[in-house]
């Protein structure tokens, strides 16, 4: 395993499945995490460890579709560690089963906020400081389904190829400044959600969380210095 000693690595939606993950393989990677999470307290509870400490930052209520609030989290990791090594945009959300005119408005808009805007505003306020370091990671979850959209999964595979898109053109403009940017395509991932969402499928296929994380650890580090704009399957046997 890398050791991301002295690095500082924020994950956004560190409550969720994949980023809890990601969180736990960090920490146990020696680096100092800050796990963002919108709910005030969740995050707490799922790392009671860490709480309070010195050395790692549960960052609890922060909205990353809200660009004043993401600012202020920034500004505060700055100035606590002078530094941000790596970016984890976890943040996202799955919507489907219906076709296009039988989609609202309402859950195409959902989907881009949750899977491209975080993804977007969050880059967007953390890119200045690796370019000022001259070096970091950041590293997008896109998906299978950015690549091709499955019947009844358009609004979520247009939100997908678009942190696809992202991706590389935040790639394409960061590489001359130390920057690596790339993302993981995960297929089914197994989570409590999709096994009661699916509960006669063969879950032995899905791709677990700690092999995403895993992953993203190695984009994370020097082993992956040059790589740009990458998009890595991750789909398990699936």
């Amino acid at each position: 395993m890398s050791d991301f000693s002295g690095q500082v690595v924020i994950v956004t939606g560190a409550a969720g499945n994949l980023g809890r993950a990601v969180v736990a393989a960090f920490l146990k990677a020696q680096a100092h995490v800050v796990a963002v999470d919108r709910a005030p307290d969740r995050l707490p509870h799922l790392f009671p460890d860490i709480a309070g400490s010195s050395e790692h930052w549960l960052a609890t209520g922060v909205d990353v579709l809200d660009t004043g609030t993401v600012a202020a989290t920034v500004a505060q990791v700055v100035a606590r560690w002078r530094r941000i090594d790596v970016l984890v945009n976890t943040v996202g959300g799955f919507q489907g089963g219906q076709p296009l005119q039988a989609t609202p408005i309402s859950a195409f808009d959902h989907l881009i906020d949750l899977n491209v805007r975080s993804t977007y505003l969050v880059s967007q306020a953390i890119i200045p400081q690796m370019v000022a370091q001259k070096g970091g990671k950041i590293i997008n979850i896109s998906s299978r389904s950015g690549l091709s959209g499955p019947a009844g999964s358009g609004a979520y595979s247009a939100a997908k190829a678009s942190v696809l898109r992202l991706t590389e053109a935040m790639a394409g403009e960061l590489k001359g400044a130390g920057v690596n940017v790339n993302c993981v395509l995960p297929g089914t991932i197994d989570t409590p959600e999709n096994r009661g969402a699916m509960p006669n499928a063969d879950t032995s296929r899905w791709v677990a969380p700690t092999a995403i994380a895993d992953v993203i650890l190695f984009l994370a580090s020097d082993a992956a210095r040059a790589i740009y704009g990458a998009a890595i399957p991750v789909y398990g046997l699936s």
